[in-house]
């Protein structure tokens, strides 16, 4: 180990490619040291582990990012950016499934499961307990079965809780919230079975039967009769927002499905950047994201003006926003949990932390697109061009809101076979469709208004 006490400009030297076999650290003229030389083998290895991951990449997809999801599943945002990664590769994450699921992430029928171990209050303990159960007696046919087979010691009811609400349930009964109804029953059934068991005494409701759950009983191997589990009376399941925050809670990510993936080709419209590549942008430069809300702190300046800062995220990360006591007193009304926003503003860049400073927020529902219907010839004619430009722009001017518009404007250009679509950037956005759409007619334009989310599915 070699300890550098100063330095000093040599202008300019030859350098020599010294390879060794062992020391990195070299003796040279009047007895100083190089340290920390680098021979050809460091290069050598770093790019043959470069082409061995780029090769499982290419041909081995899902066992590749299963193997990265892993191996980075302590880090929630690189987590998160790897689970839009499988998206945009078309691999499906599922949520955890008892049946199926192991310790972490698994690659199973063309998917990617999440591992037990991702679960939150479901320990290493619980975990490993299911494992030998479902190894001992195979899969699990319903959650009494689950209740009846596992130590409800080692898996206790809040751990069975996160079971269903995350997911984990869901190929046995998709229904969250009556299975959560059942287990308040169940588990206390299967609980008697164990303590009868440990005695080694027969329950006596199965023996005898009776009336505890209304449901048919069945008989077992020996013709004596069995009371079915008991359950619940039926009920309607969880409302899908309701389902998506719990499982966020648990996994820490929106994993059956995300509140913008139905949008997620129009968010490409509206935003060529997401969350994840804000870092790479400059500072102060000027940017539009399509975010989630997902918490909104309102803090009281000096002057007594209220502002906010707001946890925001998209498919690929989480980050956060301020906005501004002037631009807080003009949105403030939409700025709610689980709003789905487009936001305008800027990048601030602050202790290797890039956040967004909120111009300007709508939400994403409210989006209308002018879509304009070009053929070939007028794509690719500089005079329509120059017409359409200076038809959209002196419909800013017009508006007297240059800069701001907040209706996107794109091109569709048709051939018998093929449509292609042109994303006009945000100085040509406009700020009233049915003016925008009367003057493009006049120009000669077909254009017509469309809702946002309809421009996804075509």
């Amino acid at each position: 180990m070699v300890k550098i006490v100063s330095r000093k400009a040599l202008n300019t030297q030859n350098v020599y490619d010294i390879g060794v076999e062992r020391d990195h650290n070299f003796v040279i003229k009047d007895g100083l040291i190089a340290s920390n030389c680098f021979n050809k083998s460091h290069s050598t290895a770093y790019g043959y582990v470069t082409y061995q991951t780029a090769y499982l990449k290419a041909n081995y997809p899902l066992e590749y990012m299963a193997a990265l999801l892993t191996a980075n599943s302590g880090d929630k945002d690189k987590v998160q950016k790897y689970i839009a990664t499988c998206m945009n590769m078309s691999i499906q994450i599922e949520s955890p499934d008892i049946n199926s699921s192991e310790v972490d992430f698994t690659p199973a029928d063309g998917k990617i499961l999440f591992g037990l171990s991702a679960i939150r209050n479901v320990g290493d303990n619980a975990r490993n307990c299911i494992l030998e159960a479902r190894s001992e007696g195979g899969g699990f046919e319903s959650l009494a079965d689950f209740c009846d087979r596992v130590d409800l010691g080692t898996v206790n009811r809040r751990a069975l809780q996160s079971l269903i609400y995350c997911g984990a349930f869901d190929k046995i009964n998709p229904n969250r919230n009556q299975l959560t109804q059942d287990l308040e029953f169940v588990y206390d059934w299967a609980q008697s079975r164990a303590r009868d068991r440990e005695s080694g005494q027969g329950n006596l409701f199965d023996l005898l039967g009776g009336a505890w759950s209304g449901d048919t009983n069945t008989n077992n191997v020996s013709g004596n009769v069995i009371l079915s589990p008991p359950k619940a009376k039926d009920v309607e399941d969880f409302p899908p927002q309701e389902k998506l925050r719990m499982e966020k809670e648990l996994l820490g990510f929106y994993v059956s499905d995300h509140p913008l993936k139905s949008i997620s080709k129009s968010m490409k419209i509206l935003s060529p950047i997401n969350m994840a590549q804000l870092k790479n942008q400059r500072e102060e430069a000027k940017v539009c994201v399509v975010v989630m809300l997902n918490n909104v702190k309102k803090v009281i300046t000096k002057k007594g003006d209220p502002m906010a800062i707001l946890q925001i995220e998209d498919l690929t990360t989480t980050g956060e926003a301020v906005v501004f006591p002037k631009t807080y007193d003009r949105i403030s009304e939409i700025l709610q949990v689980d709003a789905k926003l487009i936001i305008w503003g800027k990048v601030d860049k602050k202790d290797d932390q890039s956040q967004l400073l909120v111009d300007d927020a709508e939400p994403v529902e409210n989006i209308e697109l002018i879509v304009i219907e070009m053929t070939p010839e007028q794509a690719t004619t500089i005079e329509q061009h120059h017409r359409l430009r200076t038809i959209l722009k002196e419909l800013k001017e017009q508006s007297g809101e240059k800069g701001k518009g907040k209706i996107p404007v794109i091109g569709i250009i048709k051939t018998e076979n093929s449509r292609q679509l042109v994303r006009f950037g945000r100085q040509y956005w406009v700020q009233d469709s049915r003016t925008a759409i009367m003057a493009l007619h006049n120009g000669y334009f077909s254009a017509r208004i469309q809702p946002l989310a309809m421009t996804a599915e075509q």
